[in-house]
């Protein structure tokens, strides 16, 4: 009668585990993948195809929140011409200063994309990569002027309980060297973040990722 065969004691098979997928990168598809809305690209005009080209040549790339509005070219050239309008026609405030403003406005609202974009301005422009991080985390802690102090105070409780500003912060402004229409200047970069932060975090608006390697 035929005997069966036994394994031989304290022998195991062993069969190798298959190797767990790499995961994708968090940036992977946010420059296919703009916002959570599917919005066709429109007609551009003249213009606006020019500002594309111009935005493509100077910094190899279109920002992601100019081509979030290329659905509609009436739309793309309103939020172009305010958003070059507040921070780069001539001001009282130095752009770093706006884009300072940018910065800290969307840390209180926790806009990722603000956060990315102008965050990487902010690092370039002051070529201290150390303040654009303090911007996004907590400017308190980062060593400002007296100006820039009370500038980001005011931007961002105009943020946070816009119906709390009184004169009493108009004056602190005055007091640090701000003109009546750097006041208003202050104010207008504040509010315009305030309304892209939210438009970016209704979208859920991905920054372009070479922002997060620039001035580094």
């Amino acid at each position: 009668m035929a005997t069966k065969a036994k394994k031989p004691g304290g022998i195991k098979s062993k069969q190798g585990k298959p190797s767990a997928p790499e995961p994708e990168r968090q940036t992977a598809r946010d420059d296919t993948d703009i916002t959570a809305l599917s919005l066709q690209r429109g007609k551009l005009s003249p213009a606006m195809e020019a500002y594309f080209a111009k935005c493509q040549d100077k910094l190899g790339f279109v920002p992601n929140v100019l081509s979030a509005y290329a659905f509609d070219n009436a739309k793309l050239e309103a939020f172009a011409a305010m958003y070059n309008d507040l921070m780069l026609a001539p001001s009282g405030l130095s752009r770093l200063e706006r884009e300072m403003i940018a910065v800290a406005v969307s840390s209180v609202n926790r806009c990722y994309y603000c956060l990315v974009a102008h965050g990487a301005a902010v690092r370039a422009m002051s070529g201290d990569p150390a303040l654009g991080e303090l911007m996004s985390m907590n400017y308190r802690a980062a060593r400002l002027s007296r100006r820039q102090r009370v500038m980001l105070d005011f931007a961002v409780k105009l943020t946070a309980e816009p119906w709390a500003v009184e004169e009493a912060d108009r004056e602190a402004l005055r007091k640090a060297g701000f003109s009546a229409r750097d006041i208003w200047d202050i104010a207008a970069v504040a509010g315009f973040f305030n309304m892209s932060n939210r438009v970016a975090s209704a979208t859920d608006m991905r920054p372009n990722s070479d922002y997060h390697a620039q001035a580094r």
